[in-house]
């Protein structure tokens, strides 16, 4: 048995295809095959139903494979203190980042990473919150860019910054008038939500109380898939919705026109980096979060966590 013939069967239950398993481990689909082979000749026992489409563990190979991940997990975590040690910054990240966070955040930070990091590799991925843990949690990403706090015994949480929210409203709408707005003066009929499974959605529905009231009266109802939307939807059909700070920064006079702050104390969003709390990158992840912090604007980072909206 060997390490390598571990990280197969492990490539193997993460991406259920012999192919794509291959790939990721930059190695023939043949040589993956045999030696997954000869760990099941060696075992005893078959790890995988190859009848199946995609393929599947066997209820051993289950057991099997998840004892595996724990023996690679602690041998890369042996690697990488070697390396911590020696100073050596250099390896991949894996980044998962929620979707209201991607397209701010991102630009912000990356491109000066990668110039100042050149032997980091990142590879990052949008994902909602649930699914993001759930890699997290499996080993599958390194790292997680989203709203906290999450409750979750597993996660490590690292606040970076504290984001306002704000509403964006057209001229047809009452808060328009307003010079500061309050929860309550937010109309639901001509409210903008993201779709289900974004926490984004959750906290403008805990922010205004939506729950309590009824959806019975409105037309129309739209969820709609990112910030960039709703923001358009304000722009070209009326209404209000609420949008991030960060998606504010590059509006052009007219849009900031269209920006409401709320009445202090104002509502905000705590964006974190989160680990697994047995995570093995300790020095990568750590460059990583100073360098996020240093990118962003001095304005936001002097935000406090007064009025912190719960997902």
């Amino acid at each position: 048995m060997t390490i390598t013939q571990l990280e197969y069967i492990i490539a193997l239950d993460t991406y259920r295809h012999f192919s794509t398993a291959a790939q990721r481990c930059f190695v023939t689909q043949p040589t993956l095959s045999m030696q997954i082979q000869k760990l099941e000749e060696e075992l005893g026992t078959k790890l995988f139903d190859r009848s199946k489409q995609p393929v599947i563990p066997t209820e051993t190979g289950e057991e099997v494979i998840q004892q595996a991940r724990v023996i690679v997990h602690k041998v890369k975590m042996m690697h990488q203190l070697i390396k911590d040690k020696q100073g050596v910054l250099q390896g991949e990240l894996r980044i998962g980042i929620i979707p209201t966070l991607a397209p701010y955040l991102l630009p912000m930070f990356l491109q000066p990473f990668l110039a100042k990091y050149p032997d980091i590799k990142i590879w990052v991925k949008e994902m909602t919150t649930d699914i993001l843990v759930e890699k997290l949690k499996a080993g599958k990403i390194d790292a997680g860019l989203l709203v906290t706090p999450l409750q979750e015994n597993a996660i490590k949480e690292y606040p970076l910054f504290y984001e306002e929210l704000v509403a964006y409203v057209s001229k047809s709408n009452a808060a328009f008038k307003k010079t500061y707005v309050l929860a309550d003066d937010i109309d639901l009929k001509e409210l903008w939500l993201l779709e289900e499974g974004h926490c984004f959605r959750s906290q403008i529905i805990n922010l205004c109380e939506l729950k309590k009231q009824s959806k019975d009266h409105s037309r129309f109802e739209y969820e709609a898939g990112s910030v960039e939307t709703l923001r358009k939807m304000v722009e070209k059909n009326n209404g209000i919705t609420i949008l991030p700070e960060m998606a504010t920064l590059d509006f052009t006079s007219k849009q900031l026109n269209m920006v409401r702050h709320f009445k202090a104390p104002v509502p905000v969003r705590e964006v974190s980096l989160v680990t697994h709390r047995d995570y093995v990158k300790k020095k990568l992840v750590d460059v990583l979060k100073a360098e996020i912090i240093a990118s962003i604007p001095a304005k936001i980072m002097l935000n406090k966590n007064k009025n912190l909206v719960k997902t």
